[in-house]
């Protein structure tokens, strides 16, 4: 898989918010999945209508949604099942992207883009006496050249 130049910034730059997204719609689609299989129970008491009148508990149990809540139920699960593959293919892109790059810009873009540091901040943990001018041109160089 060839990643387009001008993709990949904002794929690297979007990395962690569609990982969030892609978890969070998972938990949202087994919520959906949850409520689909929920049946609630109820009892109540009765009795017959003539005489003798003998009390005797009724169990009741059934879903909470009608039909209609049904059909809008599966196309809220569609349209989150569309966002969760579009997000895990992105996540996809970047992780081969991120594959095949040499690991000291694996570090830089992690350290960077990823968990948002300073150029600073990212040179110090890459250390070997980087500055952080010094890791932003090697990061700019990089990208040019991909």
């Amino acid at each position: 898989m060839v990643i387009d130049k001008n993709e990949i910034i904002p794929l690297l730059n979007d990395y962690i918010d569609s990982n969030a997204l892609y978890e969070e719609t998972v938990k949202e689609i087994a919520r959906l999945e949850r409520k689909k299989k929920t049946v609630e129970q109820d009892s109540v008491k009765g009795s017959m209508p003539t005489w003798p009148y003998t009390a005797k508990n009724f169990h009741i149990s059934g879903i909470m949604y009608t039909p209609g809540d049904a059909s809008r139920l599966e196309r809220e699960e569609e349209t989150l099942k569309e966002r969760a593959r579009i997000t895990g293919e992105n996540k996809m892109k970047v992780e081969k992207y991120m594959n095949r790059i040499p690991a000291r810009m694996q570090r830089i873009i992690k350290y960077k883009l990823f968990e948002g540091l300073s150029w600073e901040d990212t040179a110090a943990k890459i250390g070997r006496n980087s500055t952080g001018e010094g890791i932003r041109k090697e990061f700019q160089r990089f990208m040019e050249q991909e």
